[in-house]
């Protein structure tokens, strides 16, 4: 066949096609989505844009973030599914969200098992806390971080709420947890398990009398105006566990990789100090709006809480694992 001057031109303008864009095809960055359920100024809000903040500046060019706060791409109940099937590379769900995938991780739903967040934070990092980030990685989840949300109080729209029998018949909101509904089930109450973003209209309808959050999640979502008391009950956790795709992860180059590990333990840092920080200043701010009392309780006041809840541990003992119970409880000393 003659090669012909229209041929060697077709030629010489593909190779010239090829330099041009081989190079700015190779070099796109890769994006990874971090969507989230809560709003941006939380602790997980924050955590996130601090995690695009840093990765980004530790691989420029090599990746771009994008965050996607309030339930912007996927609600609490297809988060999951949207990470497992690659639609997005993050998500942070509270942890009650993985007992389907492990039953070990409902330790961090049972009632009145951490005295503090201080003690949340050393088993978190500990031989058996680490463990868990692990766990169901066969199921396609890789665990890469604890975020702290902080430590879980009770309000209604009663006036009073300072003992067991003051819940008894209420409706309380609660995330989908089989232990978190064995607790109110134990306090006589009714659990309505509610995707987060239906919890404000819920409280203010009447729907549902209560709900059960840190000091952070009860301001930026407003539920202290249509609560009428808070009380001080710290009877358990809601923290996050930031996950992956585990066959997404695995598949990264290494530098990146090891980028975004390195930008996730800052990120990490950050959003638990102000976790810490907000729900202070947060509880603050409640008891400055004037419109939800809070109700401190004492250590005596809390005893018999405490006695009701405890048929739960025994309840779930068997699927969590008593070692593993043992290894928080030292936690607390």
């Amino acid at each position: 066949m003659k090669f012909t001057k229209t041929m060697l031109a077709v030629t010489l303008a593909c190779a010239a096609f090829t330099l041009a864009t081989g190079p700015a095809m190779a070099q796109a960055p890769i994006v990874v989505k971090f969507a989230h359920v809560v709003a941006e100024n939380t602790p997980k809000g924050q955590g996130a844009l601090k995690f695009k903040e840093v990765a980004e500046k530790k691989l420029p060019g090599k990746v771009q973030v994008q965050v996607f706060p309030s339930s912007q791409l996927f609600g609490d109940a297809k988060e999951m599914e949207a990470l497992l099937l690659g639609d997005v590379q993050f998500i942070a769900p509270s942890l009650s969200k993985f007992d389907r995938y492990t039953k070990s991780i409902q330790i961090f739903d049972l009632p009145f098992l951490f005295e503090n967040i201080e003690a949340v934070d050393r088993f978190q990092q500990g031989k058996e806390g680490q463990g868990l980030l692990a766990s169901m990685k066969s199921k396609g989840l890789l665990g890469l971080a604890y975020w702290h949300n902080g430590m879980k109080q009770l309000s209604t729209n009663k006036d009073q709420l300072k003992a067991p029998a003051d819940v008894k018949g209420l409706k309380f909101r609660i995330q989908a947890s089989d232990v978190l509904e064995a607790q109110f089930r134990a306090l006589d109450a009714n659990p309505q398990k509610m995707a987060f973003s239906e919890v404000y209209q819920a409280l203010q309808t009447g729907v549902v009398d209560g709900q059960e959050n840190t000091w952070s999640n009860i301001y930026s979502q407003k539920f202290f105006e249509v609560q009428k008391t808070i009380a001080v009950t710290n009877h358990g956790v809601i923290d996050y566990m930031v996950v992956t795709n585990a066959k997404w992860w695995d598949g990264l180059p290494a530098d990146v990789r090891r980028g975004l590990t390195e930008a996730m333990a800052e990120a990490t840092a950050h959003a638990n100090k102000l976790a810490n920080d907000l729900n202070e200043g947060d509880r603050k701010k409640i008891a400055e709006a004037g419109k939800a009392r809070i109700q401190p309780l004492t250590k005596a006041e809390l005893v018999p809480w405490q006695k009701v809840m405890e048929p739960v541990w025994k309840k779930f003992e068997g699927a969590i694992g008593k070692d593993l119970i043992e290894a928080a409880k030292k936690s607390n000393n």
